[in-house]
């Protein structure tokens, strides 16, 4: 049964301060809003992810239209009217569930994310709370006015989870207004099972907020360094590929596959960083299936795997070594093709290029190297 997330990233997050945006600030070297990504896209049984930004957000339409994981669909004027611009977009998929959460909260857990699933198989709707513990108070005017039972209280978090079409008929029949999406569903009489919270599953509102969640990634942060170098001799032909784009030549390169240099190089840093050997190791290029294949191949694998393994790609930075053909004019087309197929926003990789001053095996136009960095970050 496939469960879908919906992230609600339309918000402007004024009090966070910073200038930005709160969801788009930077957080323990990325921005809040790929911590949160990267968490669902990492789970296991997640189906279709719907991303709901401000119309206004141009750069982020730009950056996370190219991934084929996400869909994207406009803010309302208020939260409730983003979560149901982004429910309509699940309309037509195979989702049966779905998760809604603020994308605030970059520090949710693999633990939490599968608890609220497993108990949507019991209930129509589930979302994590905290108990309450401190004492309450009233104040006014900086000072104590009266105090609060504090029994069966519950700090709401998310991710919440809903049978689908159940929340989906919920906010439909709610005039608005609602403090989150459990409200919705109570009045429209679905019971909400209470699944014990996190602690560190805290939403970014206030600046001092940022320094928390930057603690609490970086004490689970694994980030893993591969790199990987490859060389292909020419031969004839009248193009190469280089980094998934056909690049006219008056020869060809010859090697493994299509002999796309950057694209090996790239795959065996992924495998590196992993601890999973290189290419020969998964694609032994003494099987004949693979005798002039589309490099993508390797690629795709190397990312899946990352992910299986609970690893997200932060960035890959790969630098050709040529003196012909010239890749600049090819450059963003090369970035634009790894990114769709690893499944990550072109502004993570950098394809660039170099000569080796006309010294060496490339110096001298006999062929083409490739060396290639990727950074992973898991946790």
């Amino acid at each position: 049964m496939d469960t879908a997330v919906l992230l609600v990233a339309a918000g402007r997050g004024q009090r966070a301060g910073g200038g930005l945006p709160k969801q788009w600030r930077p957080l323990a070297g990325r921005r809040v809003a790929d911590w949160t990504l990267d968490a669902f896209r990492a789970a296991p049984g997640i189906g279709p992810i719907v991303l709901v930004l401000a119309p206004g957000d141009t750069a982020a339409w730009d950056e996370f239209g190219a991934d084929p994981r996400l869909t994207l669909t406009k803010g309302g004027a208020d939260r409730a009217a983003s979560v149901r611009n982004g429910l309509a977009a699940l309309e037509g998929t195979s989702a049966e569930r779905v998760l809604i959460h603020d994308i605030a909260r970059p520090c949710v857990s693999q633990a939490l994310i599968a608890v609220v699933i497993a108990a949507l198989d019991e209930a129509p709707a589930a979302a994590p709370g905290l108990a309450v513990t401190d004492a309450l108070w009233t104040g006014a005017e900086g000072a104590v006015t009266g105090t609060r039972d504090r029994e069966g209280l519950f700090a709401a978090q998310t991710p919440q989870g809903f049978q689908l079409e159940a929340i989906r008929a919920a906010h439909a029949a709610h005039p608005g207004g609602a403090a989150d999406d459990v409200e919705v569903a109570r009045a429209a009489g679905l019971r909400v099972a209470i699944v014990p919270g996190e602690a560190d599953n805290l939403k970014i509102t206030r600046p001092e907020d940022f320094a928390r969640a930057e603690r609490i990634l970086r004490q689970d942060m694994d980030v893993r360094l591969g790199n990987g170098y490859d060389v292909h001799r020419f031969g004839p032909g009248d193009h190469v590929m280089l980094c998934g784009v056909r690049v006219h030549h008056d020869r060809g390169l010859q090697g493994h596959s299509d002999a796309d240099v950057g694209m090996h190089a790239i795959t065996d840093a992924i495998y590196g960083a992993l601890a999973q050997g290189d290419i020969g190791r998964h694609f032994p290029p003494s099987d004949p299936q693979w005798k002039g294949a589309d490099s993508a191949i390797f690629l795709r694998h190397a990312g899946d795997l990352a992910r299986q393994m609970g690893f997200q790609i932060s960035n890959i930075d790969c630098t050709l070594v040529c003196e012909l053909p010239k890749i600049g004019p090819y450059a963003l087309a090369m970035a634009d093709r790894l990114a769709q197929i690893l499944g990550i926003g072109a502004a993570r990789i950098s394809v660039k290029a170099t000569t080796s001053e006309r010294l060496g095996f490339t110096g001298r136009g006999e062929g083409i190297a490739a060396i290639a960095t990727a950074a992973l970050i898991g946790g």
